[in-house]
């Protein structure tokens, strides 16, 4: 019999913990690159990632309450699905959020000491990491702290751009300068800033009542970070443009500059490296429950689903995830790791959605999300850069390989015989 996790989480805490992940680095970094791909259309990708964000969304809240346990859609593909798209939901996560996780830790490093950003980032991960290992609430509580802050300095820029005399409502509107395949790239790259929410479902069994608690949650959480990125797109591209948001590496501090606002600079930097941390911290958490549930499948090996004794948690997945996620930090590239990290979870969401398919036998909302939420995720998959859609299908072909040359479903199949 597996040991347990410690159920102490309710709705409060898991919402903190899904906006620690969405309301983080993401909207301090993913705005350029999504204005470069749409141009005046920004905020439509906006609403395009929100939508398919929202289908993924009540489809894991769905999962999540049948299936109250680590691992999330590898979890539901598993048992939906069957073995291999259980695997491959996993296999997809935990390359995706490892990407993920570098880049956050490489944007705390990038704001709080650009000379040497890389090792930031790994005394960054190693910190907490530490802090994981100490239990779930603690995680809980210091992200609580780091999204207040956020948030704060999220309404202080909104308020700051919108009042000042350089906010220009002409500069939302939409003209010619975006393709339907722009649109729909910078909605793939905004993905990123969303994804957060899994972060709920992989953490099933630590919540209490989780058939009534996860599916609060999860909504309750995109919802909140959907409608502060929207505040935050418009008054940046209020003040900026979509033109000089796009060439903007720090577009929040370039919006404080153009509005007249300098004192806010250093406090968006402190906001940005605080909501790096806040997205790192929940990132580990997730990557390192979904590595216990494919552990306690023999997929990955069987140390790592051992949990403490005292603490509840996995405390040897919480270590090789640190140590993995730091090596990647000291070598990784921050812009390149979005696009990758943004290919492996939209195709985790597939098959999230392609599972929610069938809880049901007839057509009904279920359904119809569901099938919204996988066209939606094929299709901004590959509207990724070439190169992120490239290296994803790679990764995701060269785990398939792997499954097939270890016996395929027999991990499983010792997994629930132990």
């Amino acid at each position: 019999m597996a040991e347990t996790l410690r159920r102490s989480l309710g709705v409060f805490d898991a919402v903190v913990i899904g906006l620690g992940s969405m309301v983080g680095a993401g909207i301090f970094a993913a705005l350029g690159p999504a204005a470069g791909a749409a141009g005046s259309w920004l905020l439509v990708g906006l609403a395009l990632a929100g939508a398919v964000a929202y289908c993924n969304a009540m489809a894991s809240a769905r999962l999540a309450a049948r299936y109250p346990a680590s691992g999330g859609t590898y979890v539901y593909g598993r048992e939906r699905l069957g073995p291999f798209w259980g695997y491959l939901a996993g296999w997809a996560f935990i390359v995706g959020k490892t990407a993920s996780c570098a880049a956050m830790a490489l944007t705390v490093g990038a704001y709080v000491w650009p000379g040497q950003a890389h090792a930031v980032a790994v005394a960054a991960v190693v910190a907490l990491t530490a802090v994981n290992y100490g239990g779930v609430q603690k995680s809980a509580l210091v992200t609580r702290s780091i999204v207040a802050v956020v948030l704060a300095v999220l309404a202080a820029v909104v308020v700051s751009s919108l009042g000042s005399g350089a906010a220009d409502a002409g500069r939302l509107e939409l003209g010619g300068d975006a393709s339907p395949g722009g649109v729909l790239q910078a909605a793939g790259l905004l993905f990123f800033a969303f994804a957060g929410y899994a972060r709920i479902a992989t953490l099933g069994e630590e919540v209490r009542d989780p058939e009534r608690t996860i599916p609060r949650a999860i909504p309750l959480a995109l919802g909140i970070a959907l409608v502060v990125y929207a505040c935050v797109a418009v008054s940046v591209l209020s003040v900026l443009g979509s033109g000089r948001l796009a060439e903007a590496t720090a577009p929040l501090a370039e919006a404080m500059r153009a509005a007249g606002v300098e004192w806010m600079v250093p406090v968006v930097r402190v906001g940005a490296a605080v909501a790096a941390l806040g997205s790192l911290l929940a990132l580990i958490l997730g990557v390192s429950r979904t590595t216990l549930a494919m552990a306690r499948d023999g997929h990955l090996p069987r140390t790592l689903a051992a949990v403490h004794p005292r603490f509840r948690v996995p405390h040897h997945a919480e270590l090789v995830v640190g140590l993995v996620v730091a090596v990647v930090a000291a070598t990784a590239d921050l812009r390149g790791a979005i696009g990758f990290s943004s290919f492996g979870v939209l195709v985790y969401y597939a098959i999230a959605n392609a599972s929610a398919w069938t809880l049901v036998s007839r057509l009904s909302s279920v359904r119809v999300l569901a099938v919204c939420g996988l066209a939606g995720c094929l299709v901004l998959a590959f509207s990724l850069p070439l190169s992120s859609v490239l290296a994803g299908a790679g990764v995701l072909a060269a785990g398939a390989v792997l499954y097939a040359v270890r016996g395929g479903s027999g991990g499983e199949q010792q997994g629930r015989e132990r």
